[in-house]
């Protein structure tokens, strides 16, 4: 078979989890260098915007968005499925995707951009490289310096600010101890074979808190377990392993689930309401990266973040599996779910669904 061409980086956090899951499914690939050169030439007239991870098939079709990257091969590489059949795990494995994708991206950018003295100079040099991997070093420098600007600059957007940093350090550090606990009994999120979940926190958990030098040191010091399921996560024994019998849910990811509950979810009913009226009041308009600014709490830290629709997009997922469930399938969720402060969230009905269609958001 011919090589699919994954376009991407190391310090890439969305690049990590497609990196990932293509060798854990032993997919054939190779991995270009998002250049400036490769945006100019390759991403942006394929995908319209200048962003990555974007897979091109050896039929040169173009993907982008990690999502739809890995469901795209689960229907091309069928064997040892990163979906757990099983409803309770299949729910549990999309709820964890959501989470990495959405969620630990807050960390994840907190502790590239909050600790500069430690570091500013490692990653202005990995951008510096990866842009202009040819360039005399003082280009390089500067090239690394104008995309930090940029990156570094969206911490507000995220609702990173003085009045709550100590408490995502505070959440993000029980977030590495309960984590950690989980791995002593078992290799990944559902037991010895990585899921979706699994997927959707190595990003965040690679590229930024692992290589990074200050988080990883953090990481690495405090929670040794998630450092090595990092590095397993990377080099892994291609479709291997299985989810564990009877649906079972390990007691160990319950403190993680009831952290995503009462700190995730809020935001995201807000975003499903908010989505919904102003899909109703710009009928003909483009859905916009964001949508204003609204409120949010991590350890009763109050502040404000934007509204991204795509966080709406990533949402549905485990609402309309969760909703689709029925008979004894949907009481045994109702009670997991109701044990864990997650059952009324659930309940949510997303009266304005979104899709991607050509690498965008449209209404359904």
């Amino acid at each position: 078979m011919s090589k699919y061409k994954l376009i991407g980086t190391e310090c890439s956090l969305y690049s990590g989890k497609a990196r990932a899951y293509l060798r854990y499914k032993g997919v054939p690939f190779d991995e270009i260098l998002c250049t400036a050169e490769v945006y100019e030439t390759i991403i942006i007239p394929r995908i319209g915007d200048n962003i990555i991870p974007v897979l091109i098939s050896p039929e040169d079709i173009a993907v982008q968005d990690t999502t739809e990257i890995i469901d795209s091969l689960e229907e091309r590489f069928t064997d040892a499925s990163v979906y757990p059949k099983t409803p309770l795990q299949r729910l549990v494995a999309l709820l964890f995707e959501v989470y990495g994708d959405e969620w630990l991206l807050i960390p994840a950018m907190y502790y590239r951009w909050w600790f500069k003295k430690d570091n500013y100079d490692f990653i202005v040099s990995e951008f510096g490289k990866t842009s202009m991997p040819d360039a005399l070093p003082e280009i390089q420098r500067a090239t690394g310096e104008m995309i930090a600007g940029f990156f570094g600059g969206l911490l507000p957007a995220l609702g990173v600010s003085d009045r709550n940093h100590k408490q995502i350090e505070e959440w993000y550090e029980s977030f590495l101890d309960c984590f950690n606990e989980h791995l002593k009994s078992h290799p990944f999120l559902l037991g010895t074979r990585p899921s979706v979940g699994d997927f959707g926190l190595m990003g965040p958990l690679y590229a930024h808190l692992y290589r990074d030098p200050y988080p990883g040191r953090l990481m690495r010091s405090r929670a040794p377990l998630v450092a090595r399921w990092v590095e397993r996560m990377n080099a892994p024994e291609p479709n291997s392993g299985q989810f564990l019998r009877d649906d079972e849910i390990s007691e160990t990811l319950c403190p993680i689930l009831r952290m995503m509950f009462d700190e995730m979810f809020p935001p995201m009913l807000d975003t499903v309401e908010k989505l919904g009226k102003w899909l109703d009041q710009h009928p003909e308009e483009e859905i916009p990266e964001s949508l204003g600014r609204h409120k949010f709490s991590i350890r009763g830290a109050k502040e404000m973040r934007n509204i991204r629709p795509y966080n709406q997009w990533m949402f549905q997922r485990p609402i309309e599996h969760y909703q689709s469930l029925s008979g004894a399938e949907k009481e045994g969720a109702d009670k997991f779910l109701k044990a864990l402060g997650g059952y009324e969230g659930m309940q949510v009905t997303i009266r304005r669904r979104i899709e991607r269609v050509n690498h965008k958001l449209v209404p359904e």
